[in-house]
Order: structure tokens, then sequence, then C-alpha cells
């Protein structure tokens, strides 16, 4: 405890006096293992971030979870604890999919979020994700042993001064039903006939496929690159566009194929087995109005029949959810973007879900909020 207060003096002093040309310095070490000024003010500005303020000593907080993994990984090395390349690539993967399918599966909004390649990213988080299974490896190790009882938690916490217990950030977790305005026959007919031409331009009149896509696609985030959807593997896009895409040769450019987007034409660019890489360009109807006033009266009555027990919210989710929505295969479940489980701490919430849940009691509903995407189409969610 002693080492672990002077670390935090240490800390703290390099913090508040550090010249401008200080970076970064060592501030604990376990074994091989450091601790960088660097992480811990990392650390202290996502704190401050989420929560708006911090306890005082809170980086004494933080030098000591991060002094405890690195003590894990310590000790993993020296009992020949493992964690293979293809345990780390598999999870990897997995967090980056998830998170690609919270945001739609499109890679422009990823690498813009992130400001780098998914590559990249994967590249910067896998020496972190490796010694987080380390350490969740060696943690289990020592606890696989172990057996406490409720009386026993109970008494160590009664010991504890209130005034030295940890902080912790309110956290919820949250469930969905989100539902899309529906498009109306004359506005159908209007995207369905502006795609036939634009397709009709491409195949007759020998325009080129991205130069179209670029000005007229109404996917924003593929236009910018002329439609380019990048690889992708099967099952990445929805069963129509996928149908389609599929039986395409290279370069063959697809009859329009609706989805619950719009309208799509397709183009092939290469195909590796099941991998893809396709352009596309997208029509949408316009919503109006009187349609977005529709959506949000059929999604109140969906949450009154909740509410009168009439109609489960998992078979909601399964009737009414945008089967886009990456909770719709989740039973609902919101998945949080940075961590890529269920759990949301409050500082992680969007400000219209947090004022839409803030007075809410475990198993309440709330209104049907609006909801703006990124290309501004509108959709509602009860939460």
């Amino acid at each position: 405890m002693r080492n672990i207060l002077i670390f935090c003096v240490l800390a703290m002093t390099l913090s508040a006096s550090a010249q401008p040309q200080l970076l970064n310095k060592i501030v604990a070490a376990v074994g091989d293992e450091y601790v960088m000024l660097s992480d811990v003010e990392e650390q202290m500005a996502l704190a401050k971030e989420r929560s708006g303020t911090v306890p005082e000593g809170y980086r004494c907080a933080i030098i000591d979870d991060l002094l405890t993994q690195k003590l894990l990984i310590h000790q993993a090395e020296i009992d020949s604890v493992e964690v293979t390349d293809v345990e780390i690539e598999s999870q990897l993967q997995a967090r980056i999919d998830q998170i690609l399918e919270y945001m739609g599966g499109d890679v422009n909004a990823f690498e813009e979020y992130y400001g780098q390649s998914v590559e990249k990213v994967k590249v910067e988080f896998r020496e972190d994700l490796r010694n987080q299974l380390l350490s969740e490896r060696m943690r289990g190790n020592i606890m696989a042993n172990v057996n406490v009882t409720p009386a026993e938690v109970k008494a160590f916490f009664k010991n504890i001064p209130k005034d030295s217990l940890p902080f912790f950030n309110a956290e919820v977790e949250l469930r969905e039903v989100v539902y899309s305005p529906k498009m109306n026959a004359e506005e159908k007919q209007k995207a369905y006939n502006t795609l036939l031409e634009l397709r009709r331009r491409i195949t007759e009149g020998g325009e080129n496929f991205e130069l179209v896509a670029s000005k007229n696609s109404m996917d924003y985030g593929s236009a910018r690159v002329g439609g380019d959807l990048g690889w992708a593997k099967r099952g990445k896009f929805v069963q129509e566009f996928e149908a389609a895409a599929y039986r395409l040769e290279s370069l063959e450019v697809s009859p329009l194929v609706e989805t619950d987007f719009g309208y799509h034409v397709i183009q092939m660019v290469e195909r590796r087995g099941n991998m893809i890489h396709v352009r596309h360009i997208l029509t949408r109807p316009d919503i109006t109005a009187a349609d977005n006033l529709l959506a949000r009266q059929v999604l109140d009555s969906v949450r009154t029949e909740i509410l009168r027990d009439s109609l489960k919210f998992s078979a909601a989710v399964k009737k009414f959810s945008d089967k886009s929505s990456p909770s719709f295969s989740n039973d609902g479940l919101m998945l949080n973007p940075n961590t890529g489980a269920t759990i949301f701490e409050i500082g992680d919430l969007d400000p219209d879900i947090y004022f839409a849940i803030e007075k809410l009691k475990v198993d309440e509903i709330s209104a049907p909020i609006e909801v703006i995407a990124q290309d501004g189409s509108k959709s509602y969610k009860i939460i």
C-alpha cells in the first residue's frame, strides 16, 4: 500500500507540474511491466468525459487498477499462461464486427470515428487485447478454487469506512424496438424511376458507375468513394441485396433491387470465394410528414399493447423492429459501441436516450422518441 501511495503522489505531481516538453514517463513498474503516465491520464480523461467530474484521489484508483492488471500479466508470464494468436485475432475480429454492426456495417463511418483504417485499429488494439486476455486468464486461475459466501462479502464491506468505498458510475442495460416510417406508393415509384434512369445511363449510355454513384447515390457514406462498399463476407448485407450481388459476374450491373433501405443498383468489382467487393447506387423514397406521424402512432400503439401485457417485448421486437437494427437479432438488447457489451455507463448514452430513460424504473418503457441518422433519415424507438 505504501508503494502504491508513493506512485499516486508521483503521478499527481508529474501531472500537475509537468513542463510542456514532458510527453510520457514511467510512474510504476511490476517486473518488466510498466504503468505509463499517459495510461493514467488517458483513463482520467475518459472518466471525466463520461461523468463530468471524478472524486478526489481518483488517479490513485486508476493506478491501483493498472498495477493490479500489470501484476496479473507479470505473473501470467512467470506461470507460462498462454493466449494464442488465433484467440486474439478471433476476439479482435468479433469486437470489430460488433462495432461495425452497430454502425450499420458502414466501414467509412468506422474509419471516420477512429481516424484510421480497420486494419490499423486492429493493430493498435491487438497488444491491449492480449494483455487483457492474459490478465483475465490469470485472474481465473487464481480464483478457480476460491469460495466466498454472501455473509463473508457483507462482512467485508461493513468493515470498510463509507468514505473509502470505491466510486462506480451508474450503469444500465436497455432493450429497444426500432420502427422506421414506411414508404408510400407514390414516393416509391418516383425513387424507382430515378434509379431506373441512372442504370440506363450506365448500361446503355456508357457512363462511369463510380461517377454516377458519387453524384446521385443516397448512401452518402459510400457515395464519397464512388459507391464502393469494400470487401465483405457472406452474411454482411441484407438478404435481398446479398442474393442479387452474389449472382453477378465481374463488372456486371444488377437489375434494380428493393430492400428496406430503398432501391439499389449493384456492380460487382471482384469476387474471391465467399468474399465479394461491390459498389452500389441507392435511391430512397422521400418520407413525408404524414409518414413520420403514422410511424410514431404505430409505435405508440405497440407500447400500449406491451403495457397492457397483451404483447411481450420480445414479440414486439420480432414483429415491429427494423431487421437492419443491430439490436434486432439480440432480442432488442442495445450494444455499447465502446465495449461491444450490453451494459452502458450513463455517460456513454446519447443525450436523447438518456433523457428518455432517466426517470424510468426497471421494466418500464419510454414513450416513442425520434432518432435522426447521419444521413438525415428518421426512425422512432421505444426503450
